[in-house]
């Protein structure tokens, strides 16, 4: 994933390229793998032109958008599993979740779809650019403090009319792999056990040192929520294999490229996207207590502690 200029504000994740495997893609056949990917590309090329479709508000707009989303996941060998809590059908929530990569968008839009808040550089094409237009994206310039507020405006300006926004409070994708996970050997090299050697290339030559593939939640557009008064819906999302180890395949990070990243996840024969609806959260008056809360929430691993505060257990 290609980045802004630094500047020493800027969330930074430690994950880069090294994270990032395939399962066991490379000891399939080539054959089975160069029809895999052609099969994927057509039935994308099929989908492209509904897109436009889904910002005509019609009745049912979003449950198209949902099947939309995870006919998308499918194209890609992505598999989609919802748990936790009920969906409240509330109008004007701000939906937050990790985030590891540009499949989030699918994933998240296939449970709870929404205006999302992207980063600017990312539809700076003429492609892209009209599909943003047509998802009606915020875009935030991840390089320029000064324009946050208005992109926080215009979050709680969308959440007071009701609309539903996404939004991915930890600035910058991970790799979603972490260090003291049972499987972490499998996140890389597709369900290896521990003792085969399975190690992701970041852990060799950091023995005893462990990885957090997630960073911590910024409190600047949790302000929209409490501005507009309405509540946040925190989601886990997490990535695996069809065993159950976590997968970093999906994850765009470091230097990565898009296309990089998509012709990867192309030739992985399934990964699973599993979603957990978390306890919607009341906005409250401190933003940094609510990104606290959430944070919690969605928060991977044995120290995750259940948020507390203003949670609504649905």
């Amino acid at each position: 994933m290609t980045g802004t200029a630094a500047h020493a504000w800027l969330p930074r994740a430690s994950c880069d390229v090294s994270c990032v495997g395939v399962g066991d893609t490379a000891a399939a056949r080539p054959v089975r793998v160069a029809l895999r990917v052609t099969l994927r590309v057509m039935l994308a090329l099929l989908l492209a032109p509904g897109l436009p479709l889904l910002a005509v508000p019609l009745p049912g707009r979003t449950r198209a958008q949902r099947g939309y989303c995870r006919l998308v996941l499918r194209c890609f060998g992505v598999r989609i599993t919802v748990s936790g809590n009920p969906i409240r059908n509330l109008r004007g929530v701000l939906v937050v979740s990790p985030h590891m990569s540009w499949l989030d968008v699918f994933a998240i839009g296939a449970v709870l779809p929404g205006s999302f808040v992207a980063r600017a550089d990312m539809f700076t094409g003429r492609a892209t650019g009209i599909a943003a237009r047509i998802l009606r994206v915020i875009p935030i310039e991840r390089s320029s403090l000064r324009r946050l507020p208005g992109v926080v405006d215009a979050v709680a300006r969308r959440l007071r009319a009701g609309h539903t926004v996404v939004a991915f409070p930890e600035g910058t994708t991970w790799c979603g792999w972490h260090g003291d996970d049972a499987g972490r050997d499998a996140a890389r090299d597709g369900g290896t056990p521990p003792h085969a050697g399975g190690t992701p290339t970041r852990l060799r030559g950091r023995a005893g040192q462990s990885h957090k593939g997630c960073g911590s939640f910024y409190p600047a557009m949790f302000q929209a929520a409490i501005d507009a008064g309405r509540p946040v819906q925190p989601l886990r999302l997490t990535y695996h294999h069809v065993d159950g180890s976590v997968s970093t395949a999906p994850a765009f990070v470091g230097e990565d490229t898009l296309l990089r990243s998509v012709c990867r996840l192309l030739r992985v024969r399934r990964t699973v996207a599993r979603v957990r609806v978390e306890s919607l959260q009341l906005p409250g008056t401190d933003r940094r207590a609510l990104a606290s809360r959430c944070q919690s929430a969605v928060e991977v691993g044995p120290s995750r502690h259940p948020g507390r505060g203003h949670a609504l257990v649905a």
